[in-house]
């Protein structure tokens, strides 16, 4: 997975050709830190379909607010620079969830 922040998120995000999918986490995020493993298992399961990237909120905290992400976990599609589906919230965010929405933007 990518690491993104201001420096390369235009480049690695909005400039890619094909998919994208961000992880907006951030380092107090308890539900966040627990969908790691998962998320990076997924990563690695469909690499050659679709680029992961991941976004620390905590780090990056003007970045996320432009990318009008409000809370936590969030995980966004992009394609061809433009924000295509969107789910937030632990509620929301689980494992089924993600994999869902790779597989509706691959």
């Amino acid at each position: 997975m990518i690491e993104l922040n201001k420096d390369n998120f235009e480049q690695e995000v909005m400039q890619a050709e094909g998919p994208v999918i961000v992880d907006f986490w951030g380092t107090k995020c308890e539900p966040c830190k627990a969908l790691m493993p998962e998320v990076e298992r997924l990563a690695e399961q469909y690499k050659d379909k679709i680029k992961f990237c991941k976004l620390n909120t905590t780090e990056n905290r003007r970045l996320a607010i432009s990318q009008k992400v409000m809370g936590l976990p969030t995980f966004i599609v992009y394609k061809n620079g433009e924000k295509v589906k969107e789910i937030s919230g632990a509620d929301n965010c689980t494992p089924e969830a993600i994999e869902n929405l790779i597989k509706e933007n691959i």
